[in-house]
């Protein structure tokens, strides 16, 4: 008769060894995943319109994504997952007209077109009512003579 020790001792460690995937060991030690170009506010600051493709690839990097089809959109991504953190993403997409910057759209805005809440409290009340603006139209027709 075979001994059945050697098929216990197969069985019994298969089973050992999926188990231990069960196990919840220790953490000790999770890497920060950084991923894209770095964005920040400082670096949106230095934009300007009139700027050339060299002068914002100097500022920003090389762009995570350069459309095939639109040669005239960058767009950069910049994304960190701290352990046991959640994860920030930021991205801002910059576009130009042949070799100059146009303008460009984002989670950054620059520090000279941030305003606060008062500010936006006092130009809310500046700006004129719809109304307003149909009775200066009108008033601007009946002015203008007729030939």
């Amino acid at each position: 008769m075979p001994s059945s020790s050697p098929l216990a001792l197969i069985i019994l460690s298969a089973a050992l060894l999926s188990g231990c995937s069960y196990l919840k060991y220790p953490d000790i030690h999770k890497v920060t995943v950084q991923q894209g170009n770095i964005v920040n506010q400082e670096m949106v600051d230095q934009l300007r319109p009139g700027m050339t493709r060299s002068q914002v690839r100097y500022i920003f990097g090389t762009p995570l994504l350069m459309d095939t089809f639109d040669q005239d959109r960058w767009d950069y991504y910049y994304g960190i997952k701290p352990p046991g953190r959640t994860e920030t993403r930021e991205r801002i997409t910059v576009f130009f007209e042949g070799n100059t910057l146009t303008h460009f759209s984002g989670d950054y805005l620059p520090t000279s077109l941030q305003t606060t809440e008062a500010d936006d409290a006092v130009t809310a009340e500046a700006l004129p009512s719809s109304s307003e603006l149909e009775t200066a139209a009108l008033k601007t027709t009946e002015l203008t003579p007729t030939e």
